[in-house]
């Protein structure tokens, strides 16, 4: 390459190197009897060599000295009342939710209801058409005329001037009647359970059945929700169940409860614990809650998923940022900062995590200083120097997770 090209590209080194082959002739010279560097003034070339060797630094900042220590910044926990969330996925049931079939043999005559339609009690839905039964009613109300002719002949017959027939014979008669009208009666009844009814206000589901179709007794027909009362149904573990215990048994039961739908939204009604199993399931740790939703705009149908929020109220909890913990082996500690300043690492016990802070259950105290900054900079056993803030204006102003 060309040395012009070289000495344009990389202007300090060729200046370094030819100041060192001046001074190489220089030296030189003083050797075989002539003192050059008598006339140079060598300060100069000095500080020349000087400030070509500070151009030649990168530019950058200043590394700190072995002995330079960040800050550190020191707090306490705080005791304060906390509002705890509990999130569990949840099942959505409608507090009735029946099959709708058929009591009766015969052909679907009548569909009088549509898919998804809203219903009261006592509204028709079906009609069947039973041969069987319609002609074992006309066949038992035929007797029951007869019966009821041979009666009232027989009875004015014994209250004539002159009576040929017996007061027994008339009770049998009368009987007889009474007999033939039940089975009449009980004939209309089978043949009126082919007419067939929503037993309570609900939501018809889909249709199982077409019209014409032969129907035989206890085919389902469809599905009928009752959506007025939601049960939804989400399991709890044994922690958070006695927990729950306990404060029931404190009268502490005003636990605001929540349900956030698939879109994230909130339901717009609160809920209430409305039934607990009798047993845990082994296999889980777990035990199946109910919470209670009023429904009255209709928005929750039966089948449905969601998450249950349970929010509740811990008086005076132990709080600290969750930038003032580190984790080892699964494990979370704090540095404190004892009354000589010096540091000690503590394993602490957490109850609850929230979005920045965590609620600790054990492992450090409300009057006791952990360390919130500079973590890094200290070490178990050594003494430090750090500036202490409020407890109530770091909580107040935390952003930041663990680190």
């Amino acid at each position: 390459m060309n040395p012009i090209v070289v000495a344009m590209r990389r202007p300090i080194t060729t200046l370094m190197l030819v100041a060192g082959l001046i001074l190489g002739g220089v030296f030189s010279l003083k050797k075989t009897g002539i003192d050059v560097l008598a006339a140079i003034d060598m300060s100069k070339v000095h500080a020349v060599l000087d400030s070509i060797g500070m151009g030649a630094e990168p530019k950058g900042e200043k590394e700190p000295s072995h002995g330079e220590h960040h800050k550190i910044l020191v707090s306490s926990p705080q005791a304060k009342d906390v509002t705890l969330i509990q999130e569990y996925v949840c099942q959505i049931h409608s507090q009735r939710h029946i099959n709708v079939c058929a009591l009766e043999n015969g052909y679907l005559e009548e569909i009088l209801v549509q898919e998804g339609q809203a219903v009261k009690k006592g509204d028709p839905m079906f009609r069947i058409i039973p041969v069987l039964y319609k002609a074992r009613l006309d066949a038992e109300l035929a007797e029951a005329r007869l019966a009821q002719l041979e009666y009232n002949n027989t009875k004015r017959l014994a209250e004539s001037n002159l009576p040929v027939v017996s007061k027994n014979e008339v009770a049998l008669l009368e009987a007889k009647l009474a007999k033939a009208q039940a089975k009449a009666q009980l004939a209309a009844a089978e043949l009126d359970f082919t007419k067939i009814r929503a037993p309570f206000d609900g939501i018809v589901d889909r249709l199982h059945e077409q019209l014409g179709s032969l129907i035989k007794e206890g085919d389902v027909l469809t599905t009928l929700s009752d959506n007025s009362l939601m049960w939804v149904y989400f399991n709890v573990p044994e922690k958070r169940y006695l927990e729950y215990m306990t404060d029931l048994h404190d009268d502490k039961a005003d636990q605001q409860i929540e349900l956030v739908l698939a879109n994230g939204n909130k339901f717009p009604y609160t809920g209430k614990i409305g039934a607990i199993e009798a047993k845990f399931n082994n296999q889980t740790g777990n035990i199946p809650f109910r919470a209670d939703f009023p429904n009255p705009q209709g928005l929750l149908r039966h089948g449905q998923t969601g998450t249950v929020l349970i929010r509740r109220v811990a008086k005076n909890a132990t709080v600290i940022p969750q930038r003032a913990t580190f984790e080892i082996l699964d494990k979370r500690y704090v540095y404190v900062v004892d009354k000589d300043d010096v540091v000690h690492q503590r394993e602490i016990v957490v109850d609850h995590e929230m979005d920045d802070i965590y609620v600790i259950k054990d492992g450090v105290k409300v009057n006791e200083k952990v360390v919130l900054e500079g973590m890094r900079e200290v070490h178990d056993g050594e003494k430090v120097h750090y500036e202490f803030r409020q407890p109530e204006l770091v909580i107040a102003r935390l952003k930041n997770k663990a680190e």
